[in-house]
């Protein structure tokens, strides 16, 4: 199994160093446009190995011609958020970054599964697939999962329990109207509803949707990468071990949840071929226009790039 990640900022080193202690790859090839960054973090990597005993090979690269013949390709690439800034302010120039990434990634690999990070999450993927040309099952976004571990976690510190016993559903776009569930979230089984208030509720959906924004704002000179991180990793592992996780996904839709034509979360089955199926819940009549409307934010930002 090889693995390449493009983009060696810390969520992409982050993501490398992740995958090599879990040992999910032979082969780890770490991207960057810097000279000597993805180098010397890489062979930093490589050199925890053996106090890890974890044999996998890590090398870092200022080119693509390493990475030729990948399993998984995951896009970290582009610029990070700063405080004050929207992720749809990323949108122009990191288009441009992660069209390039791909064009250059599909020409070494073309039997790859992308698994896209770069923000705005649903609009990057969505050019990951315009420009790759690829199967809908083969291009990804990474955000459901990231969303989904934000709330489970709020939820955990709320209710003073295990994050191992709480299971939580965020679908819809990367941002701002993003659309966590609460009906379809529980504690040991137990639905949220039956354990706090509408209020309490309420709250913690906003801190989620708020999730990316209160780090940065704790950071001042850059974004999250632990959880986006572990994150993208948990999507390659379903992949490379053939889980069949269901996991929230940014994924091509064509009609289901009534959406077509668009790129946005929903729950998936993630095994060795990608996107294996996207699997419908019933939405009551407002969650269906949460997700709507989410969508229609995407595909707003979608038509502005005229791919």
């Amino acid at each position: 199994m090889k693995v390449t990640v493009v983009g060696a900022g810390n969520v992409g080193a982050t993501t490398a160093h992740i995958l090599a202690n879990k040992e999910l790859a032979n082969e780890i090839v770490l991207v960057d446009i810097v000279e000597g960054i993805p180098q010397g973090k890489a062979l930093d990597m490589y050199e925890s190995t053996p106090v890890e005993r974890t044999d996998t090979r890590i090398i870092g690269s200022n080119g693509y011609d390493e990475t030729k013949d990948s399993d998984i390709v995951i896009i970290t690439a582009g610029l990070p958020r700063k405080p004050g800034m929207s992720r749809d302010d990323l949108l122009a120039k990191n288009a441009e970054i992660v069209k390039s990434v791909t064009e250059q990634v599909v020409a070494q690999s073309p039997d790859s599964i992308l698994i896209v990070v770069s923000n705005p999450l649903d609009v990057m993927t969505y050019v990951a697939y315009k420009v790759s040309g690829f199967e809908k099952h083969r291009v990804m976004g990474m955000a459901g999962v990231l969303d989904s571990a934000r709330f489970r976690t709020f939820i955990s510190m709320e209710l003073n329990v295990s994050v191992e016993d709480v299971s939580a559903f965020v679908l819809g776009g990367h941002g701002d109207s993003m659309v966590p569930l609460p009906r379809y979230s529980t504690v040991a089984g137990i639905p949220l509803p039956d354990l706090m208030d509408k209020e309490t509720i309420d709250r913690l959906v906003q801190r989620t949707r708020d999730g990316g924004i209160e780090i940065v704002n704790y950071l001042k000179a850059g974004s999250a990468y632990y959880a986006p991180a572990s994150s993208s990793v948990e999507m390659a592992e379903a992949i490379i071990k053939d889980k069949k996780r269901i996991l929230p996904s940014a994924v091509w839709l064509e009609g289901e949840y009534n959406l077509k034509d668009v790129m946005v979360g929903v729950p998936v089955k993630l095994g060795k071929k990608g996107v294996e199926e996207i699997v419908q819940i019933k939405l009551n009549p407002d969650e269906q226009e949460a997700l709507n409307k989410s969508a229609g934010g995407v595909k707003g930002m979608m038509d502005k790039l005229n791919l």
